[in-house]
């Protein structure tokens, strides 16, 4: 997801999304933080590994994300992994929240980056994928990567 924007910085990525699930839409959403929390991003200290999006009072939440504590913000910091609500638009959250209904699909977050000043989240729509589909992406990724080197030893 590397973009030739300038002010689009990356923060963080969830890598193994992309393994555990099956991916489909992907959605852009702001989020509510608070000061110290938006200055330990900017250090970098934020994981999505453990992190899920699901919806409280008919809101998108993130949940299970680490946010490190700041040091310099003492008795003004924040909790590391409290829930933060996101942002969307009504029809985007409705839309969302009938989806999330269905068995088996789950909102994953795959990336926190800055998009000037604002920290934004993009996740997608996931469905959790079993033992035996994820040895056959695997196989699949191998097989892709053998033919990409034999065509390079061809040249």
């Amino acid at each position: 997801m590397a973009s030739n924007n300038p002010k689009r910085r990356s923060i963080c990525l969830n890598r193994r999304a992309e393994f555990q699930f099956d991916l489909d839409d992907r959605y852009e959403a702001g989020m509510m933080l608070t000061g110290s929390e938006v200055k330990s991003m900017r250090a970098g200290k934020v994981t999505l590994e453990e992190a899920w999006v699901e919806f409280q009072k008919g809101r998108p939440v993130l949940q299970g994300a680490h946010i490190a504590i700041f040091a310099q913000a003492n008795r003004y910091n924040h909790e590391p992994t409290r829930p933060r609500p996101l942002l969307l638009h009504w029809e985007e959250s409705q839309k969302l929240y009938q989806l999330v209904k269905e068995k088996g699909v789950t909102l994953v977050p795959l990336e926190l980056y800055f998009k000037g000043p604002w920290v934004k989240l993009i996740f997608a729509v996931g469905r959790g994928r079993k033992v035996h589909d994820k040895r056959h992406a695997l196989r699949e990724k191998d097989d892709k990567r053998e033919v990409a080197r034999e065509l390079k030893e061809r040249r």
